[in-house]
């Protein structure tokens, strides 16, 4: 069974959201996972790596890699600081770890600390020329960076490896609609008529395009999502991006409760979780301003 639940526009949930102290601002239709929990197997995963890591005889790359696997979990769990320890101390055991800048430098971006992102995305890229996922996290960078047009060639970069992926399409038209919105409306039409297809995550893409309305996309997540961890991860996307797009139509306060939804699914590592967390933090930035 699907675990859903169909909320109307209540002023308890509001205030939850967004805050006693405003008018409450809630979507027509909300559909709420169970927030995910540490699994069984991420803490069996920890204690297994910490084990090993005690193992004497280890060499330089052997106890690289189990620091860069344990910094991994400690990501998926949320325990930023742990896993942003273990990445770097990856990295001084071995100075060449592509994985490890690519990572550390989405920590720098979620941090605002662009700069130093760039560096370890172009670390990223001069080990590992063909990394596509060091182009995506450096397009994304420097999209937060305030550098459009340069987020927008990487987050192309990114697509044109994979240009059926409704994500990729998604996130290089944020990057371009800063730069030209009549040409970003124009591909992602383009894009859609190429490459789309049933897969629910088009579904993102007709609502930017006008064809589905928001209530529709949810309903369809609710419905079709097998299990409570699909219907996480899915929620977590599909908010991040309805959050961007009341953003760009002007309405912060509806944007403000999407990436609180996002955020309340607990599925930290997916890119729409951790720059939920920064759309907030520059939205607070800018209500102190």
């Amino acid at each position: 069974m699907n675990q859903r639940l169909l909320l109307g526009p209540l002023v308890f949930l509001g205030c939850l959201l967004i805050g006693c102290s405003s008018s409450p601002v809630v979507p027509a239709t909300l559909v709420l996972p169970v927030p995910m929990q540490v699994s069984y197997e991420n803490e069996l995963g920890l204690a297994r790596i910490g084990q090993m890591l005690s193992s004497p005889g280890l060499t330089s790359e052997q106890r690289a890699e189990l620091l860069f696997q344990r910094g991994v979990i400690f990501d998926r769990v949320g325990l930023r600081a742990m896993a942003r320890l273990d990445f770097n101390r990856a990295l001084r055991e071995k100075p060449d770890f592509a994985d490890a800048y690519n990572l550390n430098g989405v920590y720098f971006t979620q941090n605002q600390e662009f700069s130093e992102a760039y560096e370890a995305f172009d670390s990223a890229l001069e080990l590992d020329p063909d990394y596509e996922y060091a182009n995506l996290n450096r397009g994304i960078a420097l999209y937060y960076g305030g550098r459009p047009r340069l987020a927008a060639q990487d987050l192309k970069i990114f697509l044109d490896a994979q240009p059926d992926d409704p994500y990729r399409l998604l996130l290089w038209h944020l990057a371009l609609e800063r730069l030209d919105p009549s040409l970003a409306n124009m591909m992602l039409q383009q894009f859609q008529q190429n490459y789309g297809t049933n897969e629910w995550a088009w579904d993102i893409v007709h609502v930017y395009l006008g064809n589905k309305s928001e209530e529709q996309l949810l309903n369809r997540i609710a419905e079709e999502s097998s299990n409570n961890q699909q219907l996480a991860e899915r929620l977590c996307e599909a908010y991040f991006y309805l959050g961007k797009r009341a953003q760009q139509a002007g309405d912060i306060d509806k944007a403000e409760v999407y990436f609180k939804l996002s955020l309340s699914t607990n599925v930290y590592d997916f890119v729409e979780h951790r720059y939920s967390l920064l759309e907030l933090d520059l939205m607070e930035q800018a209500n102190d301003n």
